[in-house]
């Protein structure tokens, strides 16, 4: 038989151990976030400086011990301060949790439309080199952007898109941003990235789309106007040089398969049950 005693060392036993699988986890998100951020480089300098503290500490150096002591001390709101973006951008992910999410998932076939009709663009716009830049709203909002734009409010069509981006017209230059099955606004200004690691090769239009993608969930398209390839980026990761039929397969799977999601989450909270 087990003891009273024995009982509370194994809850303590899986408490310990469901404390250590948590901050596992907290740790490896915090580490998938700052990933090709200069981040990385500022927690390689507080590395060094934490180093350094304890090598005079233990060699007896005062006086660099003082000015290491001092600097970590004054160095917390200098942390909060260097590091607003990424954790701006940690908070902002920790609030796109299904549980917080209030965004209308709009049905599967007006999705697949507007599948059907970014695709068909970006595909005709690749063939001829036009140049575009698509970023596709989600849970984050996007109104800060789309005042630096143009207010369209129209229906989403391959056509429109087409004629939105070609050379010489008032909107050619800079981002259209959708939602749902609307075109919100055209000719606006996306944040461009701060990541030292991105490709020199890259323009100013993929360096908007991963800038946006570090400071919300949208999606947004690529077209080059130098090359004709197309790229996307989601959750600050770029894909490039993807195909018609791989872009229709990551739009799929982040759009439809999201409002099957959503649609179950509902439905599973609602206390509803089949049968």
């Amino acid at each position: 038989m087990f003891s009273l005693g024995d009982d509370y060392r194994w809850l303590t036993y899986v408490g310990q151990v469901i404390d250590i699988l948590l901050v596992t986890y907290v740790i490896y998100k915090l580490i998938m976030i700052v990933k090709g951020t200069r981040a990385v480089q500022l927690l390689k300098g507080i590395t060094v400086i934490l180093a350094v503290l304890f090598i005079s500490r233990f060699l007896g150096l005062r006086t660099l011990e003082f000015i290491m002591n001092q600097t970590v001390i004054y160095g917390v709101l200098a942390i909060l301060i260097i590091f607003q973006p990424e954790l701006r951008r940690a908070l902002e992910q920790l609030g796109r949790g299904r549980f917080f999410s209030s965004r209308t998932i709009p049905e599967d076939d007006v999705s697949k439309k507007s599948i059907d009709a970014i695709v068909k663009a970006t595909t005709y716009m690749a063939k001829r080199r036009i140049g575009a830049l698509m970023s596709l709203e989600r849970d984050t909002g996007m109104s800060d952007y789309v005042e630096t734009g143009i207010k369209m409010n129209a229906n989403l069509t391959s056509e429109l898109l087409i004629n939105t981006f070609i050379p010489n017209t008032p909107l050619h230059d800079g981002a259209v941003i959708l939602k749902d099955h609307t075109i919100l606004a055209a000719a606006c200004y996306l944040p461009l990235s701060e990541n030292p690691f991105i490709s020199k090769e890259l323009g100013t239009r993929h360096r908007a789309a991963l800038g946006v993608s570090e400071v919300t969930d949208a999606i947004t398209i690529i077209v080059s106007e130098e090359t004709g390839n197309i790229s996307l980026t989601k959750n600050s990761e770029l894909h490039r040089d993807i195909g018609e039929e791989q872009l229709r397969l990551l739009l799929e799977e982040e759009i439809l398969t999201e409002g099957k999601q959503s649609t179950t989450s509902r439905w599973q909270w609602g206390g509803k049950k089949n049968g």
